[in-house]
């Protein structure tokens, strides 16, 4: 970021996405060359153009910075504490993302929107952790009410998307473990649903999405460290585990 300080700051917003864009590229990059990570990202043919809502699932670093390669102008919904950090909360600020206080709930609730609908004026992407916080792989979904609320407000199509990162590089750990993370890109789900059956919706498709690549990643032949949550899920799908790593 100090390297890249002096074009970044000077560039158009929109121009200077190729800052993150390429420290994202390098970052994955280097989890390949340094820890033997790889990546696989499915269904990219299912990303729309224009302005819309990305859900991703939130398990690990990783799904924070690896999909913005794909993404053409997001902005992204991020904890304000966050833009207090030197250097990183200016280039956060650049990007115009949108701070949320989850202190409280309804002044999240009208930050975000009124953020959200003056990025989509813009054609931006509006990118938000239904969940809002990261969750082991396996964990039961906590799915919260916010995604619900600017999915209806908005009017937009949801892209869901689905990955096992956290089984690579788990939440509030250092570790790294080699192998490929595998994410998907899921079908779009279309603007104008009731908020319970598109919350249903969202769920359902994101988490039967994780299921699966949670038992391609116990499939492999040299399988990450299963967490308790994941062991305990892939019992429940009929797909016992050793659990001796």
């Amino acid at each position: 970021m100090i390297l890249w300080t002096p074009i970044y700051f000077l560039m158009p917003r929109k121009k200077a996405w190729f800052v993150p864009k390429f420290w994202a590229r390098s970052s994955l990059w280097l989890q390949k060359r340094i820890a033997g990570t790889d990546f696989i990202i499915e269904g990219l043919e299912n990303i729309p153009a224009g302005a819309y809502i990305v859900a991703p699932k939130h398990q690990s670093f990783w799904d924070v910075f690896a999909f913005l390669p794909y993404l053409d102008d997001p902005v992204m919904i991020l904890k304000r504490e966050l833009m207090r950090i030197p250097v990183f909360g200016w280039y956060v600020g650049k990007m115009e993302m949108i701070p949320v206080d989850r202190g409280s709930r309804v002044k999240a609730l009208k930050s975000i929107t009124t953020g959200a609908e003056k990025a989509i004026a813009e054609g931006r992407q509006v990118l938000i952790y239904p969940e809002g916080t990261r969750r082991a792989p396996g964990a039961e979904p906590q799915y919260k009410y916010g995604v619900a609320h600017l999915y209806a407000e908005l009017n937009l199509p949801v892209l869901p998307i689905a990955h096992n990162a956290g089984l690579y590089w788990p939440r509030r750990s250092i570790f790294r473990y080699p192998g490929a993370i595998r994410a998907r890109v899921l079908p779009v789900i279309p603007a104008g649903l009731d908020k319970h059956e598109f919350l249903e919706r969202l769920t359902r498709d994101t988490e039967t999405g994780c299921d699966e690549l949670l038992i391609a990643a116990a499939q492999d032949k040299n399988p990450p460290p299963m967490p308790p949550t994941a062991v305990s899920r892939l019992k429940e799908l009929g797909f016992p585990v050793k659990t001796d790593k």
